[in-house]
């Protein structure tokens, strides 16, 4: 197993001169999804000012209803090309389909793989022959091990550019969204080379939770952070409850830094 190779070697990635893993910890913040030209450049300078590392937006969205807003595609991507040319930020974007790595691979920086496509294999596949970087989220009811064996199917096809994240799983308990699987920091990081990220915000699915969260997982040593922020977010299109405002963000990084020291990482910019 290529990701269980070099376990006693924690890798350091470089995504748009910026290092992630090792002695770094790295802030993702971003809408859910690209709503609007306002709201995401909006969004992107405040992150950008309060010292982020990339930012996130979803151009192409998987959701629970097919009714559902499913993003607005490739006039979404504009926007975060728009926003990237802007604030100098990387941009993370969800990639659901092979048919639209193209389109996406002229805006995205790092190719976020979600939850729901963990184990849609041929996608990984795919992802991991075009050589950008990946963050690969666990799925709703996946173990370590498939999270790891989903992780080598990207690796083996030569891409080593592979970030982990933690994303909450499906358990027996309704009080939250999903539990957050803080355990599987430290052991990830004792099985594999590759960074390993928390995603608070699909976990908590409430924003007062999220804050609590980020500091716990800053503090068990996570290598970065992905979370959702928006201007206004309770206009927010989908997931209006779990996004933190823009107005509060600053403070969110200040105290996420401090939680992070504790684990011996100093934030990315």
């Amino acid at each position: 197993m290529i990701a269980a190779e070099q376990e006693n070697e924690q890798a350091v990635l470089h995504i748009a001169g910026r290092p992630i893993g090792g002695p770094h910890f790295s802030l993702i913040a971003g809408p859910c999804t690209v709503e609007s030209r306002e709201q995401v450049l909006e969004a992107a300078e405040a992150v950008s000012e309060a010292g982020a590392t990339m930012f996130r937006g979803g151009a192409y969205k998987p959701r629970t209803s097919p009714y559902a807003f499913q993003g607005l595609g490739q006039e979404g991507l504009r926007l975060l090309a728009e926003a990237k040319e802007q604030t100098g930020l990387p941009i993370v974007t969800e990639v659901m389909d092979a048919r639209d790595l193209d389109v996406l691979l002229e805006v995205a920086d790092v190719l976020q793989i979600g939850a729901r496509n963990m184990q849609n294999y041929t996608l990984l596949s795919e992802v991991g022959r075009c050589g950008r970087p990946v963050l690969l989220k666990r799925g709703l009811s996946a173990t370590l091990d498939e999270l790891l064996m989903a992780s080598e199917y990207i690796l083996t096809e030569g891409n080593e550019s592979v970030i982990l994240c933690e994303r909450g799983i499906r358990t027996f308990e309704t009080s939250y969204r999903f539990t957050l699987d803080l355990m599987a920091i430290p052991v990830l990081k004792a099985r594999t080379h590759l960074p390993v990220f928390v995603d608070p915000s699909h976990a908590a699915g409430r924003r007062d939770l999220v804050g609590p969260m980020s500091l716990a997982a800053a503090a068990a040593g996570a290598d970065g952070i992905i979370v959702e922020v928006h201007p206004r977010p309770d206009e927010a299109i989908c997931d209006a409850a779990q996004q933190l405002p823009t107005a509060e963000f600053a403070d969110y990084v200040e105290r996420v830094r401090a939680a992070a020291a504790v684990a011996g990482k100093v934030l990315s910019s």
